[in-house]
């Protein structure tokens, strides 16, 4: 099991590159492949920007976010993501109708959508004041190995 890594910074757009790189780099570290870090940095940068914007910046909050990366026994990265916004279930968001052509489409949506189809695990809670949002991507590649 690898050392759970932290980053604080606060909760702008100007931290965005910074939380990924840190991400991308943990999650190189542990071994995870190209093709699934951009699957993490997808689903994370939809994470980000929606705090940034809607758990902040619409509500005129500052605050921070508090990433946290560990690995678990099954080789998997678990991402913990908490921010102090405006409190915010990624359960409660209503699902795109993709079978629609794109101009019948409501707007919204459809990154958490994408966040919930490419993580294997998203779980939510809101525990003393904080959004707390973890995403767990199996490392199937790692696990195989070590059959």
């Amino acid at each position: 099991m690898a050392i759970p890594s932290t980053i604080t910074l606060p909760g702008t757009l100007d931290s965005l590159y910074p939380f990924m790189d840190f991400v991308t780099s943990f999650s190189r570290e542990q071994g995870f492949g190209s093709e699934k870090i951009g699957e993490i940095e997808l689903a994370l940068e939809e994470v980000l920007v929606n705090i940034i914007k809607h758990a902040y910046k619409e509500c005129d909050i500052e605050g921070n976010i508090k990433i946290t990366c560990t690995q678990d026994d099954k080789h998997s990265l678990v991402l913990e993501i908490a921010d102090w916004g405006t409190p915010f279930n990624i359960f409660s968001a209503r699902e795109p109708d993709i079978s629609l052509d794109i101009d019948e489409r409501q707007i919204g949506g459809l990154g958490i959508f994408f966040v919930k189809k490419l993580m294997d695990e998203v779980r939510y809670r809101l525990e003393d004041d904080q959004n707390k949002l973890t995403l767990v991507i199996h490392n199937t590649h790692l696990s195989s190995d070590k059959r």
